[in-house]
Parts: structure tokens; C-alpha cells; sequence
């Protein structure tokens, strides 16, 4: 290999990684910064929770957009624009006096990153082909999930001792340096096959239903699940839902490509991953409030004690790209699975400090794992020239549904309180979310087996013959791999 070829691989890896590290960092230091912001700014925590759900609702919308804006006009552009509106938007939360201009430049983050993160996956995948782009792809979620492990334990610190806005001067020469090693070093892939012009109508009723579905779930608990502006939200969601469907059947050069889920893989993996991240999202929910609320802990010790799982949530991308190896994409979700739901089902059981943290690290690897490689996978089974589009697809999911069970998981708790303890409440909570990731993995593996009684994938074995190359792949749904 020519050592600029080497050199332009090496600096897309860190322009990508660094600026993934600084997205997951954000999410959750913020979580832990709330009640700082709510006493600052003179402002209810319902109202500085709009910090959290005006930037879930923007990345969630432009997931998909932002993957296949990069596969159609060139990634290494729409990369470069992520990453500056990301910088701009951390400078902007920095210095906001009020709450309105930081729930703005949230919104701006938000669209940043939710062109970041795809267009980061699809432009690592390009960069390295072969066998070495599940390793790349690991080793930079792996670097990526640091910031999940450093985000508590920031967000802690910084809201208890110099403020809450050193969370985003931190991010801002972070995100401005994965900006001049982009510019300097990632090369520029897209479709060949796509006319440069995007599906506009796609564009706006995607991005309609996935912001009235985001919103109806974030504010559902304050507004009242049965209240009008939830109902009609929920409403529109289905209505730009259908909307979107019917214009993707009928365009040209659609947003998606529907074709994309006949691919069975795809479609086990992302549902494997979107459980996995459910579960992430709602263990680190309930573990923060029982953390705090149960065991009394400052935020900051709170952070402390998430180190550990977060640790092995880290090494989860590195992890998942060595199993990637030896066994198939399916397989590998599954064993996240088991791994997953074993551990949400004990961290419901165990109380005493000695093992509640190897517990819930345990927990950590699992649902890491279930979350990570499920970007990784996806990129296995589709063809490069969509791996945008693919990456968006799987992180859309990944995140709406996550957002879903979060809400769902606050009414639930609001729901089972006045009743019970709410230490029954988050045990029986972890209790029924791990039964539903293990019954998952079950489901995975049957359906697997199915497909490979009637020759439709390959065996579990990566040494089992398969039949030979025209068999494996179409021009639809890319290489069967899973």
C-alpha cells in the first residue's frame, strides 16, 4: 500500500473517531448535568430536559438523511459540515444565556451529529476494505464508546465543580480538531450509481414522522399519554409515515431503497441491535436513578461508579470486530444478547456493592456489544455504494426505539411508585427488559436456522461450503453474510 494511501486511512480513522467520541461524550455528560442547568438558568428540570429531547429529536431526523445525503453528493463534504455545525452548535450551548438559545444550539448539534455518525461509518468502511474494515469500525466505536464510559463521570464533575458549560468548551476543540484532520486527511467516496440530486419529498416526510413520533415519546409523560397534543403527534407520525412509504415505492432514486429489508440479515441484526440499545438506554436510566435515588450517591460518585461499565462498553467495538471474524454477523448479536439479558436479569438480583459493579459491568458488555455491532454488521451485508444510507437506516431505528423505551420506562416507574418502593419498580423494570432481549436472541437464532434449512444464508460456521458467488449476493441487498 502507498504510504498517502496509509496516511489517508489512518487520518479519516481519527477525524471519524474523535468526532464520534465527542457525540457520545455529549449525551451522556448532559443526562447528569440537568439539574445544574435547571438552577442556573432559573428554569423547572422539565424545562431544561428540553436540552436532552430538542437533541434527540434532531439527530433522530437526520439519520437517515445525512447517510444518504453523503452516499449521493460525496461523504467527505457532508462529513465536514456535520462536524462544523457540531462545533458550532458546542460553542453556541457554551455561551447561551438562556434557555430557548441553548435548546436552539442543541438543535444544531443535533443535525450535526445525526450527519456525523453515518456518513462516519460509511466513510471508515470505504477507507478500509476487507477484513480490516470490521477492525477499523470496531476499534472506532471502541474509541467512541470511552466517551459513553467518560460522559457520567464528566457531566458529574464538571456540573459540581467549574459548571455545566465546560461540558461543551470540551467538546468544542475536540470536534474543531477531528474538523482540520477531516479536511486534511478523509477522502471522498459516494454512489456511483446515484445522480446527484436527493429525494426532497423523502426528505421532508421522513424527517416529519420521525419528529412528531421523537417528540410524542419525549414529552408523552409531561403531556399526558391520552392528552391532544400527544394523540395528534402520534397521528401526524403515522400519517408522514405512510406518506414516506408511498413516495419510496414510486421515486426514481429513492431516500431508501425498501429492498433493503428483504435482506433478512439486515433486518436480524438491526432488530437484534435496536432491542440491545433499548435495553442500554433504559439500564443507564434506571441505574442513574437507583444510584442516586436509592443509594444516595452525588453525581459525581454516580459517574464514578459507571466507569466500569462503561469501560467494557468501550471494549465492546474492538471486541465485536475480533468475533467478527470467526463468526457471522447473526451469531455475534445473539451471543450480545445472551450476554445482555443475563446481565439486566442479575443486576435486579444483587444489592451488595462487591457485586452489583462486576454485575452491571457485565451488563455494560453486553448491551454494548448488541448496540456497537450492529453498525458494524450492517456494513457487512450491504453494498459499500449504500453504506450511508444503511448506516442511517440502522441508527434511526437504533435511536427512536431507544427513545421509545425510555419513555416507556419513566410512565412505567411514575405508574408502579405510589404502589410499591421504587427500588421493585426498577428491578421488575431490568427484570422484564432482559427477558425481552434474551426471548430476542432466541428469536434471532430460530429464524437463522429457518433461513438455513431452505439455503437462503449460510451456516453458523464460517468453514461450512456455501454455494458459490452469484448465489450469495444481488444487486439489492449486497453481499449474504449473516
Amino acid at each position: 500500500m502507498r504510504a498517502e494511501s496509509s496516511s489517508a486511512q489512518k487520518g479519516a480513522f481519527i477525524a471519524c473517531a474523535v468526532a464520534l467520541f465527542c457525540i457520545q461524550l455529549d449525551f451522556f455528560a448532559l443526562n447528569l448535568a440537568i439539574p445544574g442547568i435547571s438552577a442556573e438558568l432559573d428554569v423547572t428540570p422539565s424545562a431544561a430536559q428540553w436540552t436532552l429531547s430538542a437533541y434527540m429529536l434532531a439527530i433522530g431526523c437526520f439519520f437517515i438523511v445525512g447517510g444518504r445525503v453523503g452516499d449521493v453528493f460525496g461523504r467527505r463534504g457532508t462529513l465536514l459540515a456535520g462536524i462544523a455545525l457540531f462545533a458550532a452548535g458546542s460553542v453556541a450551548c457554551a455561551l447561551a444565556p438562556g434557555l430557548p438559545l441553548l435548546v436552539a444550539a442543541r438543535i444544531v448539534q443535533g443535525i450535526g451529529a445525526g450527519f456525523v455518525f453515518p456518513v462516519s461509518v460509511a466513510v471508515i468502511s470505504n477507507a478500509f476494505p476487507g477484513e480490516n474494515q470490521g477492525r477499523a469500525l470496531g476499534a472506532a466505536f471502541g474509541i467512541a464508546n470511552i466517551g459513553t464510559a467518560l460522559g457520567p463521570f464528566v457531566g458529574g464533575g464538571f456540573t459540581e465543580g467549574p459548571g455545566w458549560r465546560w461540558i461543551f468548551w470540551l467538546l468544542a476543540p475536540l470536534s474543531t480538531l477531528a474538523l482540520i484532520v477531516a479536511l486534511r486527511s478523509v477522502p471522498d467516496s459516494r454512489d456511483p450509481s446515484a445522480p446527484r440530486q436527493l429525494d426532497l419529498t423523502g426528505c421532508f416526510t421522513i424527517v416529519c414522522a420521525l419528529a412528531a413520533v421523537t417528540l410524542a415519546v419525549e414529552r408523552g409523560s409531561a403531556w399526558g399519554w391520552d392528552s391532544v397534543r400527544t394523540l395528534a403527534l402520534f397521528g401526524a407520525a403515522v400519517v408522514a409515515g405512510g406518506l414516506f412509504l408511498l413516495r419510496e415505492r414510486r421515486a426514481r432514486h429513492p431516500l431508501v431503497d425498501l429492498r433493503l429489508f428483504r435482506n433478512t440479515s439486515f433486518d436480524l441484526v438491526t432488530g437484534m441491535g435496536s432491542v440491545a440499545n433499548m435495553g442500554y438506554g433504559v439500564t443507564v436510566f434506571v441505574a442513574t436513578l437507583y444510584l442516586q435515588g436509592v443509594r444516595g450517591l452525588s453525581p459525581l460518585m454516580a459517574g464514578i461508579v459507571f466507569l466500569a461499565p462503561a469501560l467494557l462498553v468501550a471494549c465492546a467495538g474492538p471486541l465485536g470486530a475480533r468475533l467478527g471474524t470467526h463468526m457471522r454477523p447473526t451469531a455475534v448479536m445473539a451471543l450480545a444478547g445472551l450476554i445482555a439479558g443475563t446481565g439486566m436479569i442479575a443486576l435486579s438480583q444483587v444489592t451488595a456493592w462487591w457485586l452489583y459493579i462486576p454485575v452491571f459491568a457485565w451488563c455494560g458488555l453486553g448491551l454494548g456489544l448488541g448496540w456497537t455491532f450492529a453498525s458494524v454488521a450492517t456494513q457487512q451485508v450491504v453494498p459499500p455504494a449504500r453504506a450511508g444510507e444503511a448506516s442511517g437506516v440502522v441508527l434511526t431505528f437504533l435511536v427512536t426505539l431507544g427513545a421509545i423505551a425510555l419513555a416507556g420506562t419513566a410512565a412505567t416507574i411514575t405508574a408502579m411508585t405510589p404502589e410499591s418502593p421504587a427500588e421493585d419498580a426498577y428491578d421488575t423494570i431490568l427484570r422484564f427488559g432482559g427477558a425481552v432481549i434474551l426471548l430476542t436472541s432466541v428469536v434471532v437464532l430460530v429464524v437463522r436456522h429457518r433461513l438455513v434449512v431452505h439455503g437462503k444464508v449460510p451456516p453458523l460456521s464460517m468453514h461450512a461450503p456455501w454455494p458459490p458467488p452469484e448465489t450469495e449476493t444481488d444487486e439489492s441487498t449486497g453481499p449474504r453474510r449473516g
